[in-house]
């Protein structure tokens, strides 16, 4: 069992989160329709951008607590390329189902990087929804983790480069739980009802719940999953379970509204910041790993500048800024070397730089066809009341 408590982060910036004042976007004419998706409400992160109302900037859509403070502003002033860095992904369905419609009519969506979970980046692939990446505007490329470059969804990474990989366990508050958690069972504690949250994100719920059965992820049938939606279901129709979120669980667990939540590993010690009584378990009995991946949108205006910064964030210095930050697994070699420079501390963290050990009891979740992908998402979103 390993539990995870606040690290101490040296001249790394604040964290910037939902909270932050939402600025108004506009994405120009041939924007219009992006604009609709992406709405006008959009988090800027306060990260030194020129802002998401910048008519000809290079545009990325990303998830909250997934950046630090300075990387952005850096890259402007070493590039010169104006840069909108937005926090408007929450949800792989939800921020899918908000561009296919444009970028099935060839449009540009507005944004020149988008950040997709392996499955998702799979589906944008499979659809012709991206563009093929020149890897001569990328030479930090090569930097890339070898485990890493040949996934089954993108061999050699033509369309996609990885922005970092997690793990999913529980984030909670001893002192509002009254007790230390050892086990995802933890979350069905019924002293806990009301103050449990889970993901809006499938394989993370279902995931975790399939260990609870003693099911592993990566070799559960359908019917294992479907039992597991069925587990849930009753622990949600009983009021135990508040709500299915997406990153919106940070704000809960900061408050107190929520003691106990399916997490992300980052997310989680980053929210200790704000309260150091909030721990992230990973328990022995074994807890999701997954990965998110930088994409190129088809018809991007700014393909050549999105290039640009997926080098840049490849650098292994510029990358160590954002892990010690963020403390997701790093993708990017060198990493662990260049982290030094900022808190030698971190190249033994277990977040960024998993060991055989830890990795040991890391599961994934196993490739669904279409037709499997359909049984369970349908029951899944009626779960979850999408």
């Amino acid at each position: 069992m390993a539990q995870f408590y606040p690290a101490r982060r040296r001249g790394l910036g604040r964290r910037f989160t939902r909270r932050t004042v939402l600025k108004g976007t506009a994405l120009g004419a041939t924007g219009l329709a992006a604009a609709a998706f992406l709405g006008c409400e959009d988090d800027n992160g306060g990260n030194g951008g020129n802002g998401a109302g910048a008519l000809d900037a290079l545009s990325i859509s990303n998830w909250p607590y997934y950046i630090d403070a300075d990387t952005v502003a850096n890259f402007q002033d070493e590039t010169g390329i104006t840069t909108s860095y937005t926090q408007d992904i929450s949800d792989n369905d939800e921020f899918f189902g908000k561009i296919r419609e444009p970028l099935s009519r060839g449009q540009d969506i507005g944004r020149d990087i988008i950040v997709h979970t392996d499955w998702m980046a799979a589906r944008l692939i499979r659809l012709g929804y991206v563009e093929e990446l020149d890897k001569a505007n990328i030479p930090n490329w090569v930097n890339l983790r070898d485990d890493l470059e040949n996934v089954a969804f993108d061999p050699g990474r033509k369309y996609s480069l990885t922005w970092q990989s997690g793990f999913t366990g529980i984030g909670y508050n001893p002192e509002l739980t009254g007790r230390e958690l050892t086990s995802i069972d933890d979350i069905f504690d019924e002293a806990f009802s009301g103050h449990v949250t889970m993901l809006t994100e499938m394989r993370d719920t279902v995931g975790l719940t399939l260990l609870t059965m003693g099911k592993d992820p990566a070799t559960a049938t359908v019917d294992d999953c479907l039992a597991a939606i069925d587990k849930v279901s009753e622990y949600a129709r009983s009021g135990h379970i508040r709500a299915f979120t997406t990153n919106e669980y940070g704000d809960d667990l900061v408050r107190g509204d929520v003691w106990a939540a399916f997490a992300w590993s980052g997310d989680v010690i980053q929210l200790s910041q704000e309260d150091p009584n909030i721990k992230l378990l990973l328990p022995e009995q074994g807890f999701m790993v997954w990965s998110d991946n930088a994409l190129i949108p088809k018809n991007a205006k700014h393909k050549a500048e999105a290039e640009a910064f997926l080098d840049y964030v490849y650098d292994p210095a510029n990358q160590a800024l954002i892990s010690a930050y963020v403390q997701f697994i790093s993708p990017v070699d060198g990493t662990k070397e260049a982290i030094v420079d900022i808190d030698p501390a971190l190249a033994d963290n277990q977040l960024i730089f998993p060991n055989e050990q830890t990795l040991a009891n890391a599961k994934t979740f196993r490739p669904l066809d279409e037709e499997e992908e359909r049984e369970v998402n349908e029951a899944f979103l009626t779960l979850i009341g999408a």
